[in-house]
Formats: C-alpha cells, structure tokens, sequence
C-alpha cells in the first residue's frame, strides 16, 4: 500500500500550509481530518484556509451540509474512498488535520460502529451539566475524543457511542493497515495563543459573524451551536445570549483551552503507539519541508 503521510498538530500551527507545500513538492494530494470542515458554508469558523492549497487538490472538505450529524464512522468510509482514489492514481495520500479521534482512526484502523441514537439514554442525561457530562465520559475506556466536546449535545453523543461500544461487541468490519509516517507540528505555547489570539481578530474581520448568520437561516440555533467554539459563541451573540465583548472573551478562552486539549491527546496517541516525529511549526517552510522529506 502507498504510505499516508500525515500532519497533525493543535490549531493555529499552520499545518494546511505545510501540507500543501508538501503535496506540491512531492505530487500529492491532501485528505482533511479535521471533523468540521466536512460542512458546506462553514468555511471562517472551521479555518478551512482554502487558499493556502492552491492547485493542489484536496478532499474531504465541503462534503456534506451544516445541520448534519457527521461522525467517525462515515470519516472512515469516506476516508478510505478518498486514499484510494489517490494511490490510484499514482498520487501521494497526505492526511493533514487536528481532529485526534479522526485521525486515529485511521492511523490505528479502529473497527467501528454506525451508532444509533438512544433516546432514554438522552433522557437521563439532558439536564446533566457539561462539567457532570465531561466526568462521566472520563470515566470510560478512552475511545472517544474529547477534544472537541465543548457543548452539552456533543458530551451527550459521545457518551451515547461510548455507551453502545460497551453494550455491543465490535463487527469486524475491516479496515485496512495503512502504513504511514506520522508529523506533528509544533510551536511553543506563547507562540500558539498569539496565533490563536491574532486569527481569532482576523476571522472577525473576515465576516465570521455574517457566515454565522447566513448559517442560521437555514440551520436552528441549537444544532449550530452542537458544532461548538466559534459556532457555538458566535450563534449565542448573534441571537442575543452574549454581548459582542463576551462573545469574543470567551470564544478566545475557549480556542485556547481546546489547543491544550489537542496536544494532550496527541501525547495520548503516541502513549497508545502511534510514532508521531515532532517539528518547530516556527522554523522557515523550506526547512520544515525539508525535514518532513528526510523521513518520507
């Protein structure tokens, strides 16, 4: 099989950059793993960056519309389509994204589940807070990713697969071992927030707000703000729950602490025996691509 090349790291570290410098270098072509840029018009919230690919093709982006429920079951599938079509075609498969779950799913190729809801499981936990629901789903075998639980909806569902995982056995659905070198991308943490900070004030400028709001006339407030940070904040303000001052305050907050969270389960993955080979996200593009060359 061809080997996936993959860059991962926390946000804000300029990982689609590289990927696509990369990809223009070698003849590759780029696979998304981030879980929300799946979503058609979410463009601003989900750093979709569309400019720094260029010509070099990329998928796995703008392949479904806002409002649905997409989940690592269907990445998966879609996945594997996407890596397929480009190996062959003599292509070189670069999977670039900061969705820890996404990601290793593929690079451990779990064996999974399409789960279906549970509505008295729903039930029991609805009035639950986010602080209750995030212990209890600290309390199960680590499958689900974390990472990006910050709304009620999204804890709620995570437990609901963890619940269904251990009620039901695992099918042995296969998914290929795919060989593959694995890059993180790394800055030093003061680098990061002034990243964060700073591109949170130019996706303002940008026009989030506005995406925001053309979402919202075709998608309901409480399934936009399931998608968390900045949709979740920025619906909140535009349909009146934060002011503008708060929104911004607590959306930055927020992107910082899922930072942190994206790195600690990056170390996780490497505890669960992923190799991941770490570079300074600062140093020239040229040297950072030269060095992911050398273990390619």
């Amino acid at each position: 099989m061809t080997p996936l090349i993959s860059i991962i790291g926390p946000t804000a570290t300029g990982k689609t950059a590289i990927a696509a410098k990369l990809a223009e270098r070698i003849g590759g072509e780029v696979i998304s793993g981030d879980s929300r840029q799946v979503y058609r018009g979410m463009d601003l919230g989900t750093g979709k960056d569309i400019a720094d690919y260029g010509a070099v093709p990329y998928h796995l982006i703008d392949i479904c519309e806002a409002g649905e429920k997409y989940n690592v079951f269907r990445y998966q599938n879609d996945f594997l389509a996407a890596y397929e079509d480009i190996c062959g075609r003599g292509r070189h498969p670069i999977l670039c994204g900061g969705s820890g779950l996404y990601v290793e799913s593929v690079l451990r190729g779990y064996r999974l589940q399409d789960v279906p809801q549970n509505a008295a499981l729903r039930e029991r936990l609805e009035q639950k807070s986010l602080e209750e629901l995030t212990e209890i789903l600290r309390g199960y075998k680590q499958l689900h990713n974390t990472t990006d639980v910050d709304t009620a909806k999204r804890a709620i569902r995570a437990i609901e697969i963890e619940e269904y995982y251990r009620e039901h056995p695992v099918d042995e659905r296969p998914f290929p071992k795919i060989p593959a070198v694995v890059i993180g991308i790394d800055v030093p943490r003061e680098v990061r927030r002034e990243r964060i900070s700073r591109r949170l004030r130019d996706r303002l400028d940008a026009g989030m707000v506005d995406e925001v709001r053309r979402l919202l006339e075709r998608v309901a407030p409480e399934d936009l703000i399931y998608y968390g940070l900045e949709y979740k904040y920025l619906t909140q303000y535009v349909i009146g729950e934060l002011t503008y001052d708060e929104m911004v305050r607590q959306l930055e907050i927020a992107i910082h602490q899922f930072a942190k969270r994206q790195m600690t389960y990056f170390r996780g993955m490497e505890r669960r025996g992923v190799a991941i080979t770490w570079i300074d996200g600062t140093l020239e593009m040229e040297e950072k691509i030269k060095m992911i060359e050398c273990r390619v």
